[in-house]
């Protein structure tokens, strides 16, 4: 996911993709910690668009 297209979205739609990254990124702890989590490189992306979409949405706070 690029920060050009996550500041093209709207709040309320940044805020669902921030809901379901996190919820995402919960489900793959769990797994991580049970040992059955199939591809550990994926839970790097969802942790960095995770953090790209709350700075967009702390951009358009601001301004």
């Amino acid at each position: 996911m690029k920060a050009a297209e996550l500041r093209d979205l709207g709040a309320d739609e940044l805020g669902a993709k921030e809901r379901d990254l996190t919820d995402q990124l919960f489900r793959m702890r769990i797994q991580k910690s049970m040992g059955q989590l199939e591809a550990p490189d994926k839970m790097r992306t969802v942790r960095r668009d995770l953090a790209r979409i709350k700075t967009v949405q702390r951009q358009k706070r601001q301004a």
